[in-house]
């Protein structure tokens, strides 16, 4: 696997075993209802096995996520419109939103939508 490939998997694997955790299941759990061995989960949620397409539909459903969501962030658009260096403060405010509880992420929209309305009086 390149680094590139690594890091990805690594970091789906942090968000199913968070995502695994904040529906309160545990890794014996899942695996069933996937239909893996639990140690089959432990090394796809520590990055160490690649997690097959094939179980992403089985996985959504049993998490009550989007797939997005379990995915992560798509690229920002700075680097589809081809701008280079460091990622600004909104872009990494938005990668932290983007990882939030649902419910918090509501909030925040809510927020922004309130100001947002008040500076376009």
């Amino acid at each position: 696997m390149n680094t590139k490939d690594e890091s990805f998997f690594k970091e789906l694997g942090a968000r199913l075993a968070q995502a695994r955790k904040k529906r309160g299941l545990t890794q014996v759990q899942l695996a069933a209802t996937l239909g893996i061995a639990q140690q089959t989960l432990a090394h796809y949620e520590g990055g160490r096995l690649r997690l097959p397409a094939s179980l992403l539909p089985v996985l959504v459903q049993a998490l009550k996520v989007a797939v997005e969501e379990l995915l992560g962030p798509s690229r920002p658009a700075r680097a589809v419109a081809g701008k280079r260096g460091p990622a600004s403060r909104l872009e990494r405010q938005i990668a932290q939103i983007t990882q939030l509880p649902r419910a918090k992420q509501r909030f925040v929209i809510e927020m922004l939508d309130t100001v947002l309305a008040q500076a376009s009086r």
